[in-house]
């Protein structure tokens, strides 16, 4: 009924030059192309103590004016052995031609947040992005969220995320930050 399918003529890549040719577009957030991996400390005041984990980031494209991003989480104990997975989430960074973002992440937990926000250059090697959440969808069972700021610093090969959360009757706080490198 069904002839054999082909294999996918448009991959994602995640390696600079590699794949196909990138959306101009994209060039404010091209620093951010490849695999990430780190760690990282959290911390909420509805949490009875504060975690530290491992990630993975990973931002792909195929040569639209988008980024295609996904990101897992596992928590790890004090001698740096895994426990049980944690955080993940999955999502596109769309980049507008003012070099503004809109990113959109979904959660497995039942959570949708859509962001704003900007790309700026502080220094040669490096760059910094600020979203802010401008929706939070939730699922009927989904954990209580009304809003998130993330904060991505990048230098050399190193990135820095900060994430804040306003969640469960708590206001916009402090919640993670992963300090990931990136990986060959």
């Amino acid at each position: 009924m069904f002839e054999p399918a082909q294999e996918n003529p448009y991959p994602d890549s995640h390696v600079l030059g590699e794949g196909p040719e990138l959306h101009p577009l994209l060039a404010p957030v091209l620093p951010l192309l490849g695999r990430w991996h780190g760690r990282g400390r959290g911390e909420y005041p509805t949490l009875e103590q504060d975690f530290r984990y491992e990630q993975e980031i990973t931002f792909s494209h195929d040569g639209r004016p988008f980024l295609r991003y996904e990101a897992r989480a596992w928590l790890v104990d004090g001698a740096g052995a895994p426990v049980r997975p944690a955080g993940r989430e999955a999502g596109w960074w769309r980049v507008t031609p003012e070099a503004s973002l809109e990113v959109v992440l979904a959660h497995p937990t039942g959570i949708v947040e859509t962001y704003t926000g900007r790309v700026s250059a502080p220094a040669p090697d490096g760059l910094e992005i600020e979203i802010g959440t401008k929706e939070v969808s939730l699922t009927p069972l989904a954990k209580e969220v009304t809003g998130t700021r993330r904060h991505y610093t990048l230098v050399g090969d190193g990135l820095t995320v900060e994430h804040d959360m306003a969640a469960v009757g708590q206001p916009l706080q402090h919640h993670l930050t992963t300090r990931l490198v990136r990986r060959a």
